[in-house]
């Protein structure tokens, strides 16, 4: 089982930063959308919580990327290569680095977080 938890630690009007662990170890940084009481489609963080982790194509981007299941009011939340909270609709953005607004070295975060949930059987993410 690999359990990925990230935490939240920048929290604005435009965007969300944090950080993942893997078994107390840093992993990699985040953005996502901003973090609301009421979703606005398309520019809402998902709600903290616990989520199964599957790897599918997605069909947006034509690729195998992570899916989080079973998230509260949204579909096709997956976690994927990006920069800032612009690239994102609900998503998690990873990268190696941080940035004042989001993250870089996104695609080779993707290539490090992918090899971990491949090599798992099962995975979660606990949002916090």
């Amino acid at each position: 089982m690999v359990r990925l938890l990230l935490e939240r630690d920048e929290l604005t009007e435009d965007f969300t930063l944090g950080h993942i662990t893997v078994e107390g170890v840093h992993f990699c940084y985040t953005v996502e959308d901003t973090v609301r009481d009421k979703k606005i489609p398309g520019k809402t963080a998902i709600p903290y919580g616990t989520y199964k982790i599957i790897v599918t194509l997605s069909p947006r981007f034509k690729r195998i990327l992570p899916l989080l299941l079973d998230v509260p009011n949204f579909t096709g939340v997956r976690i994927h290569a990006g920069n800032t909270a612009a690239d994102t609709e609900g998503c998690i953005l990873v990268g190696l680095g941080r940035t004042d607004t989001g993250v870089s070295r996104s695609r080779d975060a993707m290539g490090a977080i992918m090899k971990l949930l491949n090599e798992s059987r099962n995975s979660e993410i606990e949002i916090i």
